[in-house]
């Protein structure tokens, strides 16, 4: 298992028995098909294991027969009559069998995969500030495809290979105890063979895996950012970085191959010496008159039988080591910690918003050494406008994403209309808020679904007027299927700042008592962001709004103008109170809309 941030080499299956027995537990829930797998398995293992002694008889009844002179041919008939339905009746009940693990295998896969969806939902942001989406993405795909057909593999074979390994022997010995204490001598041996082999090859399944995950992230990252790498060229960059997944996964995957595929020659060199000596000692049996040629035929027979499940259970030994390292990269995340649950709602929370917001010494890091917000104070009134800007990296959308319960405070509070945020349900807090960030986000169905995404049970009217407010209603019907256009989620079909447009529609639509925009205009054009900034101010209108900017240009009219720089608030007012002033924000001011300052920039020396 490989851990955040860690290196792939070190990943490996660490709890090996604490993964299965895990496993086993929840394939116990299904107790009705595993009692359905056993009584297949048995009555196919009782039908296999009198073949063999059923066509010794055969051989026999022939040479005795041919001794006698004369073959008892309806005798014989009856045998191999008897002998052919009970092998036709063997593999129809392993049909059978082979159905319902299936289905065993199938509902744990599901089973799984809701679990891991259910779970990825309750998540904190924190848990994918650690990790790639790619390598989430892994988990809850190839992990769990390799686990469960993995588990249908070993329930089609390890139970039938179980009841011939316990039926066999007590076969064997009814026809020469001898004979089976030479069998059974070649057991331990082979048993060791492969738990050696094994135990070098699980740490390398889990690095197999644990590369898998890299190599998905980067590939999604690629594709989801296509655009932008080819706009900068970084091609061969990416090439070069996939290259280096790529060869550590070949590496890895050769490595765990390799040493799997070592278990079934090793197992075939010893069963071809047990079957060598089975064959030269019943030979001087026979030869001796202790034993018939049937007998001996059939023993070999069953030697076949007995090495088979024992060379199959020793060769997925390797496939079961693969396995319990996708079972713990997937109980990893099952176990992962979830968001810290809500308190008990204050009765009547939020029915009624005015839109106060306080920050009240409110401290957060996202690192515990490395401090972000410290001792913040700040307050809302309602249906102000605050703006919020500084340089990148200030703690800006921090701050809302605090506000919206994104993650929790270290200390302080945030309170809204007087109650503390903690003491309000996630939910119930999100529904008065509205937000629209500078990364759209739109999922594959129609342009009306995508702005009903806040309220599903909003009317078509209802949707026009949210677009027409947020002026997106004249390019959605100039669109071939209008507002039932099917949008393509690889961004091909809609421009960046269309696709804005429809996220701010989205806000139009909830009609939120809190409003937060994270750069919302940033995607638009000039001409486009100066209509949305007429429907904003219709928006903002009796609601509480949080307006992270970086063009200044944006926020002129804001009710209060917050500077903040390094996690703190350094100075607020009015636009032109802050420009009289001269602090940070007229420094911000005149960097953007002085000609000679940018100038001067731009002819200032680098580092």
């Amino acid at each position: 298992m490989m851990r955040p941030g860690g290196d792939p080499a070190d990943a490996q299956a660490a709890d090996f028995r604490g993964t299965t027995l895990r496993i086993l537990r929840m394939l116990r829930a299904d107790r009705l098909r595993i009692a359905g797998i056993v009584v297949f398995a048995v009555a196919s293992a009782a039908a296999m294991l009198a073949v063999p002694r059923i066509l010794g008889d055969a051989t026999d009844l022939v040479i005795q027969g041919i001794g006698d002179g004369g073959v008892d041919y309806a005798a014989l008939a009856r045998l191999l009559g008897f002998g052919s339905a009970l092998a036709a009746g063997s593999w129809l009940v392993t049909v059978a069998m082979g159905r319902t693990i299936a289905g065993l295998a199938q509902r744990m896969a599901y089973e799984l995969r809701q679990a891991a969806d259910a779970k990825v939902a309750s998540l904190p942001l924190r848990y994918f500030d650690s990790r790639p989406r790619g390598e989430v993405l892994s988990t809850v795909t190839n992990d769990i495809d390799n686990l469960t057909q993995t588990a249908q593999q070993v329930f089609q074979r390890m139970v039938f290979s179980l009841l011939m390994l316990l039926g066999v022997p007590i076969m064997m010995l009814t026809i020469s105890p001898l004979l089976t204490l030479v069998v059974l001598l070649t057991v331990p041996l082979t048993l060791w063979g492969a738990k050696v082999i094994g135990k070098r090859a699980q740490p390398r399944f889990g690095r197999q895996w644990a590369a898998t995950g890299k190599v998905n992230g980067h590939v999604e990252e690629m594709i989801t950012g296509h655009q932008l790498v080819t706009v900068f060229g970084r091609q061969d960059e990416s090439v070069a970085i996939f290259k280096r997944h790529n060869d550590e996964l070949y590496t890895a995957a050769t490595s765990a191959q390799f040493l799997s595929g070592l278990i079934a020659p090793a197992l075939g060199f010893l069963g071809s010496v047990t079957y060598v000596l089975v064959a030269v000692i019943g030979g001087l049996r026979v030869a001796a008159g202790s034993i018939s040629i049937g007998e001996i035929q059939a023993f070999i027979q069953y030697t076949m039988q007995f090495s088979g499940p024992v060379n199959q259970m020793a060769a997925m030994s390797s496939q079961i080591q693969s396995a319990v390292a996708s079972g713990e990269r997937i109980f990893e995340l099952l176990d992962a910690e979830e968001q810290s649950p809500d308190r008990a709602a204050e009765p009547g929370a939020l029915d009624t918003v005015e839109g106060r917001v306080a920050f009240e010494d409110v401290s957060f890091r996202y690192l515990p050494d490395e401090p972000l917000i410290e001792h913040l104070w700040l307050r809302a009134e309602p249906g102000q406008t605050i703006a919020i800007v500084g340089p990148t990296g200030a703690g800006k959308t921090t701050l809302v994403n605090l506000l919206m319960r994104f993650y929790d405070l270290d200390a302080g509070r945030i309170t809204v209309d007087g109650r503390d945020i903690a003491a309000i349900t996630r939910e119930r807090l999100r529904r008065r808020i509205g937000m629209v960030l500078q990364d759209t986000w739109l999922f594959g169905g129609t342009i009306a679904e995508n702005i009903a995404y806040g309220r599903p049970e909003a009317t078509r009217d209802e949707v026009v007027a949210a677009a027409s407010a947020a002026h997106a209603d004249h390019f959605i019907r100039t669109l071939p299927d209008g507002y039932d256009t099917v949008i393509d989620t690889d961004e091909g079909s809609l421009s960046a700042g269309e696709r804005q447009l429809i996220t701010i529609a989205r806000a139009f639509l909830i009609d939120p008592s809190i409003l937060i925009l994270d750069e919302a205009t940033s995607s638009v054009d000039t001409r486009t962001e100066m209509l949305v900034q007429q429907g904003m101010v219709a928006l903002r209108q009796g609601r509480t709004s949080f307006v992270i900017a970086h063009r200044l240009s944006t926020i002129r009219d804001a009710d209060v103008i917050v500077v903040m720089e390094h996690g703190q608030v350094v100075e607020q007012g009015s636009h032109e109170e802050l420009l009289v002033s001269g602090g940070a924000y007229a420094r911000l001011y005149t960097a953007q809309f002085s000609q000679p300052a940018v100038e001067e920039a731009e002819e200032a020396p680098i580092g």
